[in-house]
C-alpha cells in the first residue's frame, strides 16, 4: 500500500512539473477574482441602500412633522440624524464586503452619497444657492459617518 501512495505522489509531481498544476492554480485565481464583487457595483448597491434608508427616514420625519407639528430646529436635527444614519449604514455595508481599507471605502460611500445629494439639490433648485458653510458641514457629516461605519464593520 505504501508503494502505491508514493507512486501516486510521484505521478502528481510529474503532472505538476508538466504544467498541469499551474493551469489549475491559474483557474483557482480566476475563480477567486470572479467571486469577489466588483467595487463599483458594490458602491452603487451600497448607495442605493443608503438612499432607501434616507427615503424611509424622511417619510417618517414627514409623518412626525404632520402629526406633532415639529418646529424647525427639531426638523434640522432629524435631517442631520438621517445623514448620519445613512452614512453609517453605507459604511458598515461596504466595509463588510470589502475586507481591507474599510474606513476608506466607508469614506468613499459617504462622499458619493453627499455628491449625489448635492447634484440632485442643485438640479431641483436650478443652481447653487446653498450657503458654502452648510455644504461643507453636510459633506463632513456624510463622509465622516461613512468612514465611522467602515471602521465599525
Amino acid at each position: 500500500m505504501h508503494i502505491l501512495k508514493s507512486e501516486r505522489t510521484d505521478s502528481k509531481k510529474e503532472v505538476l512539473d508538466a504544467g498541469w498544476g499551474t493551469g489549475m492554480k491559474f483557474a483557482n485565481k480566476i475563480k477567486s477574482r470572479n467571486e469577489k464583487a466588483n467595487p463599483a457595483i458594490l458602491l452603487l448597491a451600497t448607495m442605493f441602500v443608503m438612499y432607501i434608508i434616507s427615503g424611509l427616514l424622511l417619510l417618517l420625519l414627514a409623518f412626525l412633522l404632520y402629526q406633532l407639528e415639529l418646529d424647525e430646529t427639531a426638523v434640522k436635527i432629524a435631517i442631520i440624524f438621517i445623514y448620519i444614519a445613512a452614512g453609517m449604514t453605507g459604511g458598515i455595508l461596504i466595509g463588510k464586503k470589502m475586507k481591507d481599507r474599510k474606513f476608506l471605502w466607508g469614506l468613499l460611500a459617504g462622499g458619493c452619497y453627499f455628491l449625489l445629494l448635492f447634484i440632485i439639490s442643485a438640479m431641483v433648485k436650478q443652481g447653487f444657492t446653498m450657503d458654502p458653510v452648510k455644504v461643507i458641514t453636510t459633506f463632513i457629516l456624510c463622509a465622516a459617518s461613512g468612514m465611522a461605519g467602515g471602521m465599525v464593520s
